[in-house]
């Protein structure tokens, strides 16, 4: 008998075909991506032919219109291969979500039947080298000349930056603060458009990530996503999503770790026996386990209350980002320690994984600004 705490027929059938393709098409080559800094984008354009590339975009635009716990399930599983191209793959379907959810037809029917397919694959702009975690402080502008916008600014951190040729992009077209900010889609050959250099980062090394400069560039109105004024209501609803998706990645990189430190540690003997018969062995397992089953479940019942437009969704989604980050990094940590010296090579997985889960406390809002979140909605009542 099922109960509302286990998966339906039709998701385990969605998760099993993703951990298919990502033991299939991911895994095996993950470790080679980081290493030499591969972006792999026919192994992302595969994904786009099991719908993973537009997991919740409707089904009248192409999408594949499911909710927020099967994209959830998608991309634990493909992190449980590779948290960064996961994690890439993420973002675009959060801009593309934003295209079809907010979107005029004609913005919807120009750039999503290739995004869907990722015949072009879209990056979302927010973060600015002076606007982080006081995002509602950006100052890319938009100046209305016509039937266009001339945009100018420069946007940080943004993945796929340089490589993407969409750009869906937070823009200042009225007053300061949150309700002077719209939403247009820019394009990679836009004249104006240009990027940084590639950054140099800690972890993330399958995904290109720049700095995009816009100077002058002239937008057609109809690339407006939501109305003006918008834009800042849109781009936190995708984070929504984006926060889900993001402890989705931490959860599936920190099992792939705890299962390896279990294997580990029962090939692994020391003082005449494996070390996994360690009773000190067996509680750090213990712990894991639970902290992650626990993270699960809760990043689980906020994808379902995003995916219901439930009132307190955005706070469970911020809580369930902080604890599935947080409990992934801690979960990959000891698996790291359980290796010993050898979970400190780039011969065994951990240590990329390590790396890769980092930086998931912070983007998509850093773990200070969820508990921000969290603090102020239980404050207001």
């Amino acid at each position: 008998m099922t109960n509302q705490f286990d998966l339906t027929d039709d998701q385990r059938a969605i998760q099993e075909m993703a951990r298919k393709f990502t033991a299939d098409a991911i895994t095996p080559f993950a470790a080679e991506w980081d290493e030499k800094h591969i972006f792999p984008r026919e192994t992302i354009k595969a994904a786009a032919e099991l719908g993973f590339a537009s997991i919740y975009v409707s089904e009248e635009m192409g999408g594949i219109g499911l909710g927020r716990l099967e994209a959830a399930l998608i991309m634990e599983a493909m992190a449980y291969g590779c948290p960064s191209t996961s994690a890439f793959i993420s973002i675009h379907n959060m801009a593309s979500w934003m295209i079809d959810r907010f979107g005029a037809a004609a913005v919807k029917e120009k750039y999503l039947p290739q995004l869907v397919t990722m015949d072009k694959i879209a990056s979302y702009c927010l973060t600015e080298p002076g606007s982080g975690s006081d995002a509602a402080a950006l100052k890319t502008k938009a100046v209305r000349d016509g039937d266009h916008y001339v945009v100018t600014g420069s946007k940080a951190f943004i993945s796929g930056g340089g490589e993407n040729e969409i750009y869906v992009t937070m823009v200042r077209t009225g007053e300061e603060g949150p309700k002077g900010i719209s939403c247009l889609v820019i394009e990679k050959d836009m004249p104006g458009v240009s990027f940084g250099a590639n950054e140099k980062k800690l972890g993330w090394h399958s995904q290109p990530t720049a700095q995009v400069n816009f100077d002058g560039v002239r937008v057609p109105v109809e690339n407006l996503v939501g109305a003006e004024g918008e834009g800042f209501r849109i781009a936190m609803m995708g984070l929504d999503g984006g926060r889900l998706n993001i402890g989705a990645c931490s959860l599936g990189g920190a099992q792939r770790c705890l299962d390896e430190a279990i294997g580990y540690t029962k090939d692994r003997k020391q003082f005449g026996k494996a070390i996994a018969d360690f009773q000190n062995t067996q509680f750090m397992l213990a712990d894991m386990e639970t902290e992650l089953q626990a993270a699960r479940a809760l990043l689980y019942i906020a994808a379902a209350k995003v995916t219901a437009n439930a009132p307190d969704k955005t706070k469970f989604a911020a809580m369930a980002k902080r604890l599935a980050t947080d409990t992934g990094s801690k979960v990959v940590n000891d698996a790291l320690q359980l290796h010993g010296g050898y979970g400190f090579l780039q011969d065994y997985p951990i240590e990329r994984f390590w790396r890769d889960l980092r930086v998931h406390s912070i983007l998509e809002g850093t773990n200070q600004i969820m508990r921000m979140i969290v603090g102020r909605e239980l404050t207001r009542q």
